[in-house]
């Protein structure tokens, strides 16, 4: 008879990722955006996570330590307690996304910097891609099941489109993947 122990089987985690979200109004023109996407050009993934700016790309962290992230997240005090944001006109990464463009200002950039060596040195949660890139603000309005052919066919409509939204973002929310989409599970203003 084998006495060995059974391994326990792996804790559970769930996906994170951090952001700015707009207020209400801009996020429903940056849905409706979504929605012509997925209406003309058979793109939908976007439409799963709310319109935002991402600070910190997706993660992984354990259920059972759940509390530890919202406690350490609810600790970080930047140094800007306010970030203007201007979204103006629309950028891409060819051949599959398409995004508002967000101008880089000072106060987006540091922040963004301030999280990220937070994050690494308080929870250990580092982007590794994010070593290889600098950080490039944008708020995605098409991306993933965008078909190459399909983005050929959209860019040129939207390369010189116009758009300008702005807003002053004075908290950054954590997200959490359901299984479906990303939904909202923590706000945590800018101190």
């Amino acid at each position: 008879m084998n006495t060995a122990p059974i391994a326990a089987p792996p804790s559970a985690h769930s996906r994170y990722f951090i952001a700015l979200l707009p207020p209400p109004a801009i996020q429903a023109e940056a849905t409706a955006l979504k929605a012509y996407f997925r209406e003309h050009y058979h793109s939908q993934a976007a439409l799963k996570s709310p319109p935002h700016i991402t600070l910190q790309a997706p993660f992984a962290w354990p259920d059972g330590d759940r509390d530890r992230l919202f406690s350490t997240l609810a600790n970080f005090r930047p140094t800007v307690t306010q970030v203007p944001i201007t979204l103006s006109g629309f950028g891409a990464f060819p051949p599959r996304v398409i995004f508002l463009a967000v101008e880089p200002t000072a106060e987006l950039m540091q922040l963004q910097t301030e999280l990220s060596h937070y994050l690494a040195e308080h929870l250990g949660i580092v982007d590794l891609r994010s070593r290889d890139r600098p950080f490039h603000p944008h708020l995605t309005v098409a991306f993933r099941d965008l078909k190459p052919a399909a983005f050929r066919r959209a860019w040129p409509e939207f390369a010189h489109k116009p758009a300008k939204y702005t807003f002053t973002a004075s908290r950054f929310t954590l997200l959490r993947h359901t299984g479906r989409e990303w939904s909202c599970l923590q706000d945590l203003p800018l101190q």
